[in-house]
């Protein structure tokens, strides 16, 4: 029996997986419409060339622009395609005309490699109070912060690598604007996973997560009144993965945005209602958390190659998850998590699977 309503019609449009497939954080799985419409551009552009084959395709890809744009609140002219989020992260500050000695403002979940693309160029990283201890922005507290100081811009991680809460952007956003200052998100764990429309300034992603687009294709849009697009947009285009993400995308609208964020939201719940305290595996998020990325803290005394060892098992066992190093979230832990991300055409009985598996290797 499927977790979520759309559950068989999500598992249809796919191809019959091999393995309990509960990894959609890492990259999801692509519908064969999608698979379909990559291949047969890579035909096109091997019969009639690949710039021919791309401007054949002129039309389709500016309505797959289009409608990624609405999905993330930008306009399609705001909208550049690099290879995945961490290019688009890497263009955006190589053209973004900063200050030398810039401060950023992140949230305490933020991806280590982010940090790393900040600390190269110098910025100053001052991470933000949580509200709780599962790790919230305290948007009282950014408010009164920024009454006496400004950074350059705050870098929020709209749902982070190592941990399935989700950030309150909206209001960072407001309260940012309200000091005056410019907010991007990494939205590469959000988008098609939660709603994206925000109002900020800058976002970027990535098509193979929870869009279950083709790997290879990121994304970035830049409100007008800050960078321009064209500078950021890659020049090598891998056109066929365009393509397949545009079909990703209007797979979602078709069902309904609204409708898929629920279900996965829902998903996330009965998720976690399943697995937490098992065998002292605990649940980090709060239950009711509105994703469907899980991570579990493993057993007391465990070590991250403890860790590591129950997702090599659990992989024998036909279960795909990810370990979680902390390397994902420095600023948030020490500790490994197990990370676990269903997609809309999870099975309870995967999660029955799951949760045995868990209680032989717990306490």
């Amino acid at each position: 029996m499927y977790v979520s309503e759309l559950g068989e019609l999500w598992h249809h449009a796919r191809v019959e997986p091999a393995i309990a497939h509960l990894d959609s954080a890492s990259a999801g799985r692509s519908s064969n419409a999608v698979i379909e419409a990559i291949g047969a551009h890579l035909w096109r552009e091997s019969e009639h060339g690949s710039y021919v084959a791309a401007d054949d395709r002129a039309d389709e890809i500016a309505r797959d622009r289009r409608d990624l744009a609405s999905l993330i609140g930008h306009t399609s002219d705001e909208l550049a395609f690099r290879e995945s989020a961490r290019a688009a992260l890497r263009g955006l500050l190589t053209y973004w005309n900063l200050p030398i000695a810039s401060t950023v403002w992140v949230a305490t979940n933020e991806f280590g490699p982010n940090l790393v693309e900040f600390e190269r160029r110098g910025y100053g990283v001052r991470p933000l109070p949580d509200s709780d201890v599962y790790g919230h922005v305290d948007t009282d507290a950014l408010e009164n912060m920024l009454q006496f100081d400004q950074p350059q811009f705050i870098h929020i991680c709209h749902i982070g690598a190592m941990s399935g809460i989700v950030q309150p952007v909206a209001k960072i956003v407001e309260i940012a604007h309200n000091a005056g200052v410019p907010v991007v998100v990494d939205m590469a764990q959000a988008v098609g996973h939660v709603p994206t429309v925000t109002g900020a300034d800058i976002v970027y992603g990535t098509s193979r997560k929870w869009l279950t687009g083709p790997r290879g294709v990121g994304f970035v849009a830049v409100r007008r009144d800050s960078l321009r697009p064209v500078q950021i947009e890659s020049s090598e285009a891998f056109v066929a993965g365009r393509l397949g993400l545009g079909v990703a995308v209007a797979e979602l609208l078709e069902i309904g945005q609204q409708r898929v964020f629920r279900e996965l939201a829902a998903i996330g719940l009965a998720t976690r209602e399943r697995l937490h305290g098992i065998a002292s595996w605990e649940v980090v998020e709060p239950l009711d958390e509105p994703s469907a990325t899980v991570t579990l803290a493993p057993p007391p005394g465990w070590q991250p190659s403890d860790v590591l060892a129950a997702r090599d098992k659990l992989r024998t066992l036909g279960i795909l998850v990810t370990a979680a190093d902390s390397w994902r979230a420095p600023l948030a832990t020490e500790q490994s998590l197990l990370r676990i991300s269903p997609h809309l055409d999870v099975q309870r009985e995967d999660l029955d699977r799951l949760a045995d598996a868990l209680r032989t290797m717990g306490y």
